[in-house]
Formats: C-alpha cells, structure tokens, sequence
C-alpha cells in the first residue's frame, strides 16, 4: 500500500463507522474526554474538510470553525450528517489520491507544513476517530498492522503539541506485544480496554 491507499482505507473506516451509527446514541460519552458520539462525528466531518482543501490546495476560509458544526452540517439534522459525510470525505480521497498533493508544502488553515506529514496525520485521524466511535457505540473495528504502523507515526508526529494543547491525554502504558495501532492510541492518551 502506498500513502494515498492508507489515507483511503482509513477514510473508508471513518465514513463507515458515520454511516453505521445511530442518531440515538449521539449524546453517549467516547474516549474522547469532553466529546460525545455527536461530537466526533462533527470532528470527523471537520478532518474531511480539512483533508480535502489541504491536498487540494484550495483556500482555507478564516472563519470556518468546528467550535459548534462543521460548516456543511450546519443547518442538516442529525439523520442527513452521515451523507454529507461521505461526500466530503470522498473529496479528501480524492485529493490525496493525485501523488502532487503529498509533495512540497500545504497548510490546514495555518503556517505551511510538509504537505506528507499533514497526510500522514490525517491519517492517523481518521482511523483512531473511526475507533473512537466503533468502541462508544459497542463496536469494534479491525485496523491492520501495516495501516496501524502509518497510524502510530501520524499519532506519534502530533503527540507533542497534542499534549501542549491538551488534546491528547498522558500516554498510557501498554503490554511490550501490543500492535502497532494499541500503541498508536495509547500514544494519544486513549486506552485501547475503553469501554463506556
């Protein structure tokens, strides 16, 4: 697999988890602290807009916020998130599918970066969100060692300023045979045992 086919497969394994999870169960605590099933459904949406525009090169609006919605799901109720979801997300794919959008420079809103890593780190977004929502609506969902190890160096690459800026917790301790993707979580400061 190359880069644009882990940024694909870990896309598919976001969109599915939207698609399959039950409006009912929005208001349910995940591993995300402060973060209900909605709303890492939102922040997913916003990864794909993020995602999309950054391997696109489009221009970033300075006034689009997650804070509350996501701009596309502004207005949608909850029923109609998961096919806007999907639309937005196959943009991204399709973007980072063109071998140009992992070259030179890109931005996701702020200073420019490696236009590689910020996939990279999209990447691992999608993917550990998509278990983020699997193990708070009871689910699991199955992420290979070679997609895994592309997780871990993505988690790995925003682990210190995700810890600056108190979005990812301590890293927790894991068992020396743990898989690349338990130690991508633990990495994040999530437990891989999580349950609700």
């Amino acid at each position: 697999m190359d880069s644009a086919d882990h940024m694909n497969r870990s896309i598919e394994l976001a969109t599915a988890m939207i698609r399959h999870t039950d409006t009912a169960l929005f208001d349910a605590p995940s591993p995300c602290a402060d973060y209900a099933v909605r709303d890492v459904v939102n922040h997913l949406a916003f990864g794909f807009l993020l995602a999309h525009r950054s391997g696109a090169r489009e221009p970033w609006d300075p006034a689009w916020s997650a804070a509350d919605r996501t701009p596309y799901l502004v207005g949608l109720p909850a029923e109609e998130w998961a096919r806007a979801c999907d639309d937005e997300a196959a943009a991204a794919g399709r973007a980072w599918a063109d071998p140009a959008a992992w070259e030179g420079e890109s931005s996701m809103g702020g200073a420019a970066m490696p236009a590689a890593l910020i996939g990279v780190m999209m990447t691992a977004e999608f993917a550990v969100h998509a278990w983020d929502l699997a193990v708070a609506t009871g689910r699991a969902v199955e992420i290979p060692d070679d997609l895994g190890a592309v997780v871990l160096e993505g988690v790995t690459a925003m682990a210190p300023a995700g810890r600056d800026g108190g979005w990812f917790g301590p890293e927790v301790v894991l068992a020396a045979d743990a898989s690349p993707f338990e130690r991508a979580l633990a990495a994040s400061g999530r437990d891989p045992r999580w349950t609700p």
